[in-house]
């Protein structure tokens, strides 16, 4: 957990909660007289192998707004231990996310992996950068900035692993084909070996070939 996640989610209407459903003090250690923390080795490995974030922002009418972020692994890159970068691509036009930003630039983001059941919440504050930025954007090379409208920088201000409870485990086409790669190798050295039986028997004038097994 990070060092100042708590500082920032728990409001007094937060502590009646806890109070009200029994868990009033359960992280106290965690939220006095603690430093912020930066993120380390252990946040930059998942980060860059995500392809995919939800990112929380509010507006003026104070209607919060939850937006789903994809694309290629790394596309959320780490800059430095505080700050993250990402490419803006263009979506369905509405702009609700930027619109949001603009008029308050604090953020939520929440990433996952759902196949290790783990999950990273970041509170930052974020930035849009123009896409002529030529600094940012070499950051951001070949793919993650190819055709972006504009660009993103978050300023972390805290960050906490969730633990992995209630995550339902789910994988990726790559992931599945990536763990069945053993099975797919071995179905064919079978298909390749019953073809071959078939064939010995046909010219020994036993069963006729005949097609691999499906």
């Amino acid at each position: 957990m990070s060092n100042s996640f708590l500082d920032i989610a728990t409001t007094p209407s937060v502590l009646a909660a806890q109070a009200e459903n029994g868990s009033a003090g359960l992280y106290d250690r965690a939220t006095k007289g603690r430093p912020r923390v930066r993120l380390g080795s252990a946040e930059a490995e998942f980060i860059a192998t995500r392809d995919s974030f939800y990112m929380a922002s509010v507006s003026e009418t104070g209607w919060p707004y939850v937006q789903h972020r994809g694309g290629p692994a790394g596309f959320l890159r780490m800059l430095d231990d505080r700050t993250l970068a990402f490419p803006d691509f263009r979506g369905n036009r509405q702009y609700i996310s930027l619109g949001n930003v603009t008029a308050h630039d604090r953020v939520a983001l929440i990433l996952m992996d759902y196949s290790r059941r783990r999950r990273l919440k970041l509170y930052a504050r974020i930035e849009a950068r123009p896409v002529d930025d030529e600094e940012l954007r070499s950051r951001l090379t070949g793919p993650l900035a190819a055709g972006a409208e504009r660009m993103f920088l978050l300023h972390i201000e805290a960050f906490d692993w969730n633990c992995p409870q209630h995550i339902t485990p789910r994988f990726t086409a790559a992931e599945i084909a990536a763990a069945s790669a053993h099975l797919t190798a071995r179905l064919m050295a079978l298909e390749a070996e019953t073809a071959a039986l078939r064939a010995e028997l046909a010219e020994r004038g036993g069963a006729p070939a005949g097609p691999p097994l499906p």
